[in-house]
């Protein structure tokens, strides 16, 4: 994967979970800027995805750790559990929040 397809492969990533709350009409405030997407919880936690170019990954924080993953075989993996990003994503904003998104149908 070079730059290009990093930067494009994260922005319809953005877009698709920014996607999945308004159709979803998920009880979530979402915010971009400057490639840092911060998602509000009527608890008012947050979580925070942003890329990290220098070393093409995309990193999670949310209260309970902070995540970095990277692409294998077209897919953003932990490189600390081995999770897959959008399942992880799913069940964190789940676990975090109470609140249920659906991500399937999400791009690569």
């Amino acid at each position: 994967m070079n730059e290009l397809q990093y930067h494009q492969i994260i922005e319809d990533s953005f877009n698709f979970i920014d996607q999945c709350i308004d159709v979803q009409e998920a009880d979530i405030d979402s915010e971009l800027h400057s490639g840092v997407l911060n998602l509000e919880f009527e608890n008012r936690t947050q979580m925070v995805i942003n890329k990290q170019e220098p070393l093409l990954q995309l990193w999670l924080a949310t209260k309970f750790g902070g995540f970095h993953f990277e692409r294998h075989d077209d897919k953003w993996i932990c490189n600390r559990s081995g999770n897959e990003f959008w399942s992880f994503l799913a069940e964190s904003i789940e676990k975090q929040s109470g609140v249920v998104l659906n991500l399937d149908g999400h791009p690569l």
